[in-house]
């Protein structure tokens, strides 16, 4: 008897048929690509652009990060959106479509809205799933995805560097007991996907010790929930004498983990090292540089990633318009960094994760879209042209990735040619 796990690949597996491919940009959108791999413009000049998701006819849905959602949709086949509509507001981030319904979060709320089978946009008002969920405007976005058990799993960050105080950030900064503070914030929470007006209290607290999480996501091949979790920042201007710049620019990870229930992922005692591939202490609890978190105590990221890359949205890939290598592997886009100086700023790409038969990561990755930022060497990500932040994967198995600088949507095809 198949699990619903593998019923639900299979599902994705028949979904994700491909035909006829839109011809590409002849400068691939300016983006650097793997070879056979191709580019478009799906729209641009739109408001700054988060997370998005695409529905089973290809009509493209993406949060606006301070405004409402634009539903995008290519009527001739071009690969271009001739009609683009927006509705809604609240700004915010999460996204995602579930039997009928698109929901979408705001940094309080999250909502959903009944599509009608044909139309682009709802006709009617929203509906209020989760009210009131802590908004203290560092960290705010609410990433939501649902899981193999259809609950609408939803994340509430931690509004701060590591919990250090009055003096968060600064020269000095002591942590403080998270113990209640954890119990509303740092997690991820599970809700009734069906059920109007809940609270923070009405949802299951699922996992904790995260500082803040802008993505999660299900694959389907195992049925696990996989998160990237953004690591601290000024670990030099809190402790000088134990971080230098370059220790600073290098640390901490970026990390990828899978969750269970009871997950706790270390934050705000530790941070992990990507250099010494070790869990160490933050120096607001007592770190210099060299002390160790205890062993075993918090799980290993199943990838360390480069430090202040900034993961924002998760893909899995269940489509067969790739090559066999991406086939049930995973995209993750990087925003790109602000906390590197002065050695410049890095990030601002696209990567592909593998992942093996049993759907868990090799560890790999490999940078698979790059030169959104339009330059080799940038200092501030104000200087960078775009910045990758949504992604999601079309019916044909066309990859589509948000900019949250200058509001284009992205379209990546595979030709072979």
């Amino acid at each position: 008897m198949k699990t619903a796990p593998v019923l639900l690949a299979a599902a994705f597996a028949a979904t994700f048929a491909h035909g006829a491919l839109p011809a590409p940009d002849a400068d691939d959108a300016g983006l650097i690509l793997p070879p056979g791999f191709h580019a478009l413009v799906v729209a641009d000049k739109l408001k700054g652009l988060r997370n998005m998701t695409v529905a089973p006819n290809g009509d493209i849905y993406v949060k606006s990060a301070k405004a409402g959602i634009y539903g995008l949709r290519d009527t001739n086949g071009d690969g271009k959106a001739d009609v683009i509509k927006e509705f809604g507001d609240g700004g915010g981030t999460g996204i995602a479509l579930h039997n009928g319904y698109l929901y979408e979060s705001t940094d309080d709320h999250v909502f959903r809205y009944q599509l009608t089978p044909g139309e682009l946009i709802p006709a009617g008002a929203p509906e209020r799933v989760v009210r009131d969920l802590p908004n203290q405007r560092q960290h705010s976005a609410k990433a939501l995805a649902f899981g193999a058990d259809g609950r609408l799993y939803v994340e509430v960050g931690s509004p701060s560097n590591a919990y250090g105080g009055k003096k968060d950030r600064a020269l000095g900064a002591t942590g403080e007991d998270p113990t209640e503070f954890l119990k509303t914030h740092g997690g991820y929470w599970s809700f009734d996907p069906d059920k109007l007006e809940q609270t923070q209290a009405d949802g299951h607290h699922f996992s904790t010790g995260h500082r803040h999480s802008t993505t999660i996501a299900l694959n389907p091949v195992n049925g696990k929930l996989f998160v990237a979790v953004h690591g601290r920042d000024q670990l030099n201007t809190v402790a000088p004498q134990f971080y230098t710049v370059q220790d600073n620019a290098e640390n901490p990870s970026e990390v990828f983990h899978v969750l269970t229930d009871g997950t706790n992922l270390g934050w705000p005692y530790t941070y992990w090292d990507p250099r010494a591939k070790q869990r160490k202490l933050n120096p607001e609890y007592g770190g210099d540089g060299k002390k160790l978190a205890e062993p075993g105590k918090y799980p290993d990221p199943l990838i360390g990633f480069p430090a202040h890359w900034a993961p924002m949205q998760l893909a899995f890939y269940p489509g067969t318009q790739f090559p066999a290598k991406y086939h049930h592997g995973a995209f993750l886009a990087f925003h790109g960094s602000w906390n590197r100086a002065p050695e410049p700023q890095k990030g601002y790409r696209v990567v592909f994760i593998p992942f093996d038969a049993s759907g868990m990561p090799t560890g790999e990755y490999e940078t698979f879209a790059d030169n959104f930022a339009g330059r080799t060497e940038i200092k501030s990500p104000n200087d960078a042209a775009h910045r990758p932040n949504g992604v999601a994967v079309g019916p044909d198995g066309s990859l589509y990735v948000s900019d949250s600088q200058a509001g284009r949507v992205y379209r990546i095809i595979y030709t072979g040619k």
